[in-house]
């Protein structure tokens, strides 16, 4: 079929844009944050991140082109086998992959690391999206809810196993895309109130929070119509908050690893944490952030950043060396600019005349926006330190190229949304 305005007729330019200036100002604040003014190193080294980001960066234009050049049906085609492809990667990781910081999530190709996590968030849309749009599945039917739920729990479950919970917990992101294709509030519903759970029984004795349960259903007991289909349905669910408490409690003690659930109590117990201990990496986070004051310290002369004091900088916690060197004004901007990014993600989405294309936009929205708000939380200690790269901000060639892929998709689907009628 033919492509009408060559090889970026109809591309959206304002994507594009907001994509490019991102990615630019990740590489000058990936510089920053290892820059040693007594080497005084160019950022062109190819020695110190910002030189291996560069190269990821053109690395990432070579895959642009490719993806402009491919059929916009590959994608939804092939959806399935790169779906394949990605668990079996993730499974043979967990035997010939490399561990650092104590979990195995990288094959290491001695130039590259190779994170299959990061590019199965990527395979995982373009299959639910392809399951959602074929003929005869409903969202609202249990059976296709469940065919809905295994694609993105098969590979939630392995990466657990790796283990990296703040990979596995993007997944999660899946969810707002399946609610706005029909799928039931209720999922949501029972998420939020199982972390909420999660939470207290952090904060609460178990026995308080049995005790509370069982007060709060009697008491609805009393207060609502005393029909035996009403008081079945009140214990059901104080049964399930049961399960709910008994399962959180294993989760806790024979899932998480120790240092994984130090870091969820370091923000609901600071006052137990030594912060030149535990507490360390946030402490430092907050002082570099809190430092930056109004407008910042200038560009290369942040000090908690210069000389070290925030652990992995230049990756989980390159917010702080934007805050430090370009204060809350700086912030502001970068802010600004991944809202314009999703919120025109989400238009693009909107305008799809195929329920694939929707679904994928979505996808892809939701995805950028956890990364987004989480990483940013965790800097400035609203949520635990879970290793969740900043979007073409953070330093890695797996974030950036998988990232750079999912957006590219969508925006070459989008450049042929007017021929989706012609083939109707």
């Amino acid at each position: 079929m033919r492509n009408e305005g060559g090889l970026f007729g109809n591309l959206d330019w304002l994507v594009v844009f907001l994509y490019l200036i991102l990615c630019a100002l990740g590489w000058f604040n990936i510089y920053a944050s290892v820059y040693d003014p007594v080497q005084d190193q160019s950022i062109l080294d190819f020695s110190i991140t910002s030189g291996k980001q560069l190269f990821f960066l053109g690395g990432s234009l070579i895959l642009i082109v490719v993806i402009l050049l491919l059929d916009f049906r590959v994608y939804e085609t092939f959806a399935p086998i790169f779906y394949v492809l990605m668990i079996i990667l993730l499974a043979g990781v967990l035997v010939f992959g490399k561990e650092i910081n104590g979990a195995k999530s990288w094959y290491d190709l001695g130039f590259f690391r190779l994170q299959p996590s990061e590019f199965t968030k990527l395979a995982t849309a373009l299959l639910l999206a392809r399951f959602v749009s074929t003929t005869g599945v409903k969202l609202t039917d249990i059976k296709s809810q469940l065919k809905a739920l295994i694609p993105i729990l098969i590979p939630i479950g392995l990466i657990m196993l790796q283990p990296d919970a703040g990979s596995a917990m993007v997944f999660a992101a899946l969810i707002i895309p399946l609610y706005r294709e029909g799928f039931p509030g209720i999922y949501i519903a029972l998420a939020l109130s199982a972390s909420t759970i999660f939470i207290l029984t952090l904060l609460v004795d178990q026995v308080y929070l049995y005790g509370g349960s069982a007060l709060i259903a009697l008491i609805v007991i009393l207060i609502s119509e005393k029909k035996r289909a009403k008081i079945t349905s009140i214990i059901g669910v104080l049964a399930v908050v049961c399960v709910v408490i008994l399962a959180t409690d294993y989760v806790q003690t024979n899932v998480l690893k120790p240092y994984q659930l130090s870091r969820i109590e370091i923000i609901l117990k600071p006052e137990l944490f030594d912060p030149q201990d535990e507490g360390w990496n946030l402490e430092q986070s907050k002082i570099a952030i809190g430092s930056g004051g109004f407008s910042g310290k200038g560009f290369l002369e942040g000090t908690q950043t210069k000389f070290g004091y925030v652990p992995e900088q230049s990756t989980d916690f390159i917010f702080s060396t934007l805050a430090e060197e370009h204060g809350w004004f700086g912030c502001a901007i970068v802010i600004s600019l991944f809202v314009a990014l999703m919120l025109r993600l989400v238009f693009i989405a909107e305008r799809q005349k195929s329920k694939f294309a929707r679904f994928y936009g979505y996808s892809l929205a939701s995805i950028i926006f956890f990364h987004f708000t989480i990483n940013i939380a965790m800097t400035i200690g609203l949520f635990p330190v879970v290793g969740i790269p900043l979007p073409f901000f953070s330093y890695g060639g797996s974030s950036l190229f998988s990232f750079t892929i999912m957006l590219f998709i969508m925006l070459k689907i989008d450049m042929h949304r007017s021929q989706v009628l012609l083939r109707s």
